[in-house]
């Protein structure tokens, strides 16, 4: 993860016009399949980058298009029973030419390959050359055909066939912004020779990842000071670092406790400036936490004075190294934007831990499909939901929005909401919540597809182990595997960032 950065650069410099992969992609890929992503360091610097994953033989050998087989540059097609490995991209350093970097990548490719026992490598290749002799050759698949046959050279096609690769047809239509190749690509396969074919069928995954999960329902109440407001949130820390918990989350808005220390009711727009100034204090504070109890916090949410000036529901993520991070609401409620004026964030992301990637989702934002499956995609196994919901059909709208984005991306959902009420609060009268630990509905999950989950209404803590390693196994084989049987050939989703 940490070459990422490096590795977005390197994109850059050889993408300059349509840069293909976000920062978000790479991370992606990397969380899904890091046995196949391959860099090449010189002199301290990344100057070469191969993406791969996995597919099955069916997929990689039918007609297909770049953004449908690789899960629109995220590798979420990887499937780690296919056969078959597939290459999404080679990209070398312009500036470092001849130093056969490309073949260096494409040889550890062929290692990998045999290491994991795979058929061989399949990839749509470009054909830099067909837009200069469209007329001479109208059809791509007579232009690959003459080059094979040594008619006319073109320097990528050569160099695949001279790399061992064999073309099989032409993938019409493969990538359209490819205007030298007018949108076709070479189909190309190596096929490993070392393969052994399996005639058992043993346990596709055998080791457990398990992760302790916690959720605290929270009593809103009335604190005299910002030491008793901290010391409350610290009991609950303390109680889930005994359970050698992972991850605990917080609710939505925990901060609006801090309002019964205002000498005098605020009308709701000074409650929210008011609540801004706690800002570092409380960030400082929570990190301490996370740090001193080992233990990586969801801080809930805390409305913040953003770099441009708005007022937003920000949720900081406390890890155990010290690190904090921010998922800003987006999609603020009507109530939110009429009573306290807040303003919706522009940016999300997976969070990296030492769990591996995580997803955060502010109550609301848990009704738009489109977020979990950004972070999903971007490797998101757990998704963390911090709600705030005055009556039970709020909360329900929450719980089973939650409920659907863990079928429909495959992974566990972590909701926490308060309870009680805070007096003199406006928008804050009463609180409705039954928090829970969510999980897809297949075998190897809870009958119901619930992990756990607290008594309704009640101040309490949920812990859950959830094993990752099920999730592998449901999108690899569970009775149904929603994230690769999407149909990238028919709709995806386009971010304004690229994502």
């Amino acid at each position: 993860m940490a070459d990422v950065a490096a590795i977005s650069a390197l994109v850059g410099r050889v993408y300059k016009d349509d840069i293909p992969y976000t920062a978000g992609m790479l991370r992606g890929q990397i969380a899904i399949y890091p046995d196949g992503q391959l860099v090449v360091e010189y002199e301290g610097e990344i100057v070469g980058y191969a993406a791969s994953f996995r597919i099955d033989e069916a997929s990689a050998m039918r007609a297909h298009t770049w953004e449908d087989i690789t899960g629109g540059g995220y590798a979420s097609r990887h499937d780690p029973n296919g056969d078959w490995l597939y290459g999404m991209e080679v990209c070398v350093d312009p500036t470092r030419r001849r130093l056969r970097i490309g073949q260096r990548l494409y040889d550890a490719r062929r290692e990998l390959c045999e290491v994991q026992n795979l058929k061989g490598i399949v990839f749509g290749g470009r054909l830099p050359g067909l837009s200069r002799r469209k007329s001479a050759y109208p059809d791509p698949k007579d232009y690959l055909d003459a080059v094979t046959a040594r008619k006319m050279n073109d320097p990528v096609v050569a160099f695949h066939i001279r790399s061992g690769f064999e073309p099989i047809g032409v993938l019409r239509g493969y990538l359209s912004t490819d205007k030298q190749s007018m949108g076709h690509a070479s189909h190309m396969v190596w096929r490993n020779p070392y393969f052994i074919e399996d005639t058992g069928k043993g346990a596709a995954f055998t080791t457990k990842e398990a992760v302790r999960v916690a959720t605290v329902q929270l009593q809103m109440r009335k604190v005299e000071s910002f030491d008793e407001f901290m010391a409350n949130i610290e009991y609950f820390v303390d109680v889930v670092a005994d359970y050698r918990a992972d991850f605990v989350v917080f609710p939505e808005l925990i901060t609006l406790q801090l309002l019964s220390l205002e000498p005098k009711k605020l009308t709701p727009v000074e409650s929210i400036e008011h609540l801004t100034r706690y800002t570092p204090r409380f960030v400082e504070s929570m990190r301490k936490l996370a740090v001193s109890y080992n233990v990586n916090i969801i801080g809930g949410s805390h409305p913040t004075r953003t770099d441009d000036g708005d007022i937003q529901n920000v949720a900081y993520v406390f890890l155990r190294d010290g690190s904090v991070h921010e998922q800003e609401k987006l999609h603020p409620t009507p109530n939110e934007r009429h009573w306290w004026n807040i303003k919706g964030g522009d940016r999300v992301h997976a969070i990296p831990t030492d769990c591996g990637p995580i997803g955060v989702m502010i109550c609301y934002d848990s009704e738009f499909p489109e977020i979990a499956r950004r972070m999903v995609d971007e490797g998101a196994r757990i998704l963390f939901v911090p709600f705030c919901t005055d009556n039970r059909q709020g909360y329900l709208r929450v719980r089973y929005c939650g409920q659907a984005r863990a079928i429909e991306n495959q992974c566990y959902v972590v909701l926490a909401g308060n309870v009680g009420n805070l007096p003199n609060v406006e928008n804050m009268d009463i609180q409705y919540a039954q928090s829970c630990i969510l999980t897809p509905c297949d075998f190897p999950f809870a009958r119901d597809g619930i992990a756990a989950e607290a008594t309704e209404n009640v101040e309490t803590v949920t812990v859950a182990d959830l094993d990752l390693s099920d999730l592998a196994w449901a999108r690899a084989q569970g009775t149904v595997k929603n994230l690769r049987d999407r149909r990238f050939d028919l709709y995806k989703t386009v971010w304004t960032d690229g994502g």
